[in-house]
């Protein structure tokens, strides 16, 4: 069975709560329900509740089952004397009751990004509509839009005093335009209290939905347009069910062609069973695809439930990548195991937005 929303057709926009069925989904003793008791579905699934009904299973593994990271993948944690910022960041998320992808998807570089007072921040909300396998973000029927969230997210990012922000968000496959409109207000909201910010958005597939989400961002328009392929191709059913390789290489060169003066970028996580060949394939369809800007990190499973780590790519390997992105064409190319779409962004796009 595929995800919830392979036929999109058959999607309401009316009442997106009759869009996800999950009675069917076992309750989980992890997050407090009951077993034989009907299950909430706007409850937040996570782990081998939220797998359960991907195409491909996977079978769990234990903590001794986990390989150790490689010395050379250590990140350096903050200080004791810089946990004030992390908390103070965490603190003003919840207050103005927002999302930050660092938390929801156990973002390694969380300590870094808010100990720097970075932040990406995650909109429409915490539960996704899709069940990526790789993704610790959790999965179910999502609550109505915050249509306070574009205004306390402004004031947000303005107490920070943020420089650049990225803002990413959930699947939500239940809306008529898949969140587009919400975006636009996002971004507009925060160049209103900060003017002179650069705005990078990380959007999913508006699959169903594109030439009516484009559209619409054309009302309010990004300083760098982010969507990640995520994986290769051939790996697309067993990590990201619902998603199509070639729908997001169209979104990407889709965006670019009605606004070509803005940079557009994607990632790919590697250690998840892609061949080397299959890597520089889809690098050589981004470029193809006008794509400018390339990311390309170590997948770290989030838990024992979620895909495993297939291997840990070496460092002299990023770097052979990092150079052939360049020889390609690729404006900015970051690669290296701890690398993420978002993080450093205002350092990838130094110089494009100039």
């Amino acid at each position: 069975m595929q995800d919830s929303f392979d036929n999109i057709s058959e999607i309401s926009t009316e009442n997106p709560s009759k869009n996800l069925d999950l009675s069917s989904v076992p309750a989980s003793s992890s997050n407090g329900a009951d077993a034989g008791l009907k299950p909430d579905p706007f409850r937040k699934q996570k782990g081998q509740e939220k797998l359960a009904r991907i195409p491909i299973k996977i079978e769990a593994i234990t903590n001794q089952d986990r390989e150790r990271l490689p010395r050379e993948y250590y990140l350096n944690l903050p200080k004791a004397s810089e946990g004030n910022s992390i908390a103070r960041i965490k603190n003003l998320i919840k207050a103005r009751k927002l999302s930050s992808v660092c938390e929801e998807a156990s973002c390694p570089n969380l300590a870094e990004c808010f100990t720097k007072g970075t932040a990406t921040f995650m909109i429409m909300g915490d539960k996704c509509t899709r069940r990526c396998s790789f993704c610790d973000v959790a999965h179910g029927r999502p609550n109505p839009l915050d249509l306070n969230e574009p205004k306390n997210l402004a004031e947000a990012i303005q107490e920070l005093r943020l420089k650049y922000v990225v803002i990413t968000s959930v699947d939500r496959d239940d809306l008529k335009d898949g969140g587009a409109q919400h975006f636009v207000n996002c971004i507009n909201a925060v160049r209103e209290l900060s003017p002179g910010i650069g705005v990078e958005v990380l959007v999913p597939d508006f699959r169903g939905r594109m030439p009516l989400a484009l559209e619409i961002f054309g009302a309010g328009l990004p300083d760098v347009f982010n969507h990640n392929l995520e994986t290769v191709q051939r790996l697309y059913k067993e990590a990201r069910p619902g998603a199509d390789y070639q729908g997001s290489l169209l979104l990407l060169k889709d965006f670019k062609a009605r606004y070509p003066g803005i940079p557009t970028k994607s990632g790919l996580m590697l250690g998840l069973g892609e061949e080397i060949s299959e890597v520089e394939a889809v690098m050589q369809d981004l470029r193809d695809h006008d794509v400018d800007m390339l990311t390309l990190g170590q997948y770290l499973s989030p838990s024992n439930y979620h895909l495993r780590v297939n291997r840990y790519i070496p460092m002299e390997e990023f770097a052979r990548l990092k150079a052939l992105g360049e020889q390609m064409g690729f404006s900015h190319v970051a690669a290296g195991p701890l690398v993420r779409s978002s993080y450093h962004a205002d350092q990838q796009a130094h110089g494009l937005l100039a």
